[in-house]
């Protein structure tokens, strides 16, 4: 298991490393409410739209370029409010909208993955399809400062690590693992901004 991970690490292109080293830079800019995260997540999605699209992994390779949309309209809205007199605050969704994303992203999930399923086009298709659609549906209450994007990001990390050490990526699912507690730790960084910003709009 070990030297299968220092031999799928040792193969790692220069691109790729140079992407997952954005990739982890947007999440500790993110975490730190920073608009400069968007950029690293243009750059580091451009960069494995590309890869991904040569290794012949077309849904791979879409929704990271929905993620560079993302990055733009995410970089767009969060720089426009910095500059205006009321910030974009991280705010709270109610029980009832957190079930609504969960209903629809579990209903999209079994959409997506009886098509994967009935075609071959997945050696997990279920988990294949919950870990795309979540991932395009949280992206969307990241760049909207939703604060339970981030416990749904620790969720759909820890799946995907599952699938990367099932599917052989063990790279991969160590990259994941690091995001997972990144995800942990923007959580927490999350909530101790909301607090001072609930404490001076209410003070």
């Amino acid at each position: 298991m070990m030297d299968t991970l220092i031999n799928g690490l040792m193969s790692l292109s220069g691109w790729e490393v140079f992407a997952a080293l954005l990739g982890v830079g947007y999440i500790i800019f993110a975490a730190r409410e920073s608009q400069w995260c968007w950029p690293m997540a243009f750059v580091s999605t451009l960069i494995y739209t590309l890869l991904f699209w040569e290794g012949q992994l077309p849904m791979q390779a879409l929704l990271n370029f929905y993620y560079m949309g993302m990055a733009i309209y995410g970089f767009v809205l969060w720089r426009g409010h910095k500059q205006a007199e009321n910030d974009l605050p991280i705010h709270n969704w109610s029980i009832s909208l957190n079930l609504a994303f969960l209903v629809t992203g579990s209903l999209l999930t079994l959409v997506v993955g009886y098509y994967l399923h009935q075609f071959n086009a997945s050696q997990q298709p279920y988990l294949d399809a919950g870990i795309t659609v979540f991932s395009v549906l949280n992206t969307w209450l990241m760049a909207r400062k939703v604060l339970q994007n981030w416990l749904y990001w620790i969720a759909i990390d820890a799946a995907a690590v599952m699938l990367y050490l099932d599917t052989g990526f063990y790279a991969t699912a160590a990259l994941f693992s690091l995001y997972t507690v990144l995800a942990t730790a923007g959580f927490v960084n999350w909530i101790r901004l909301h607090r001072q910003q609930v404490a001076i709009t209410t003070g």
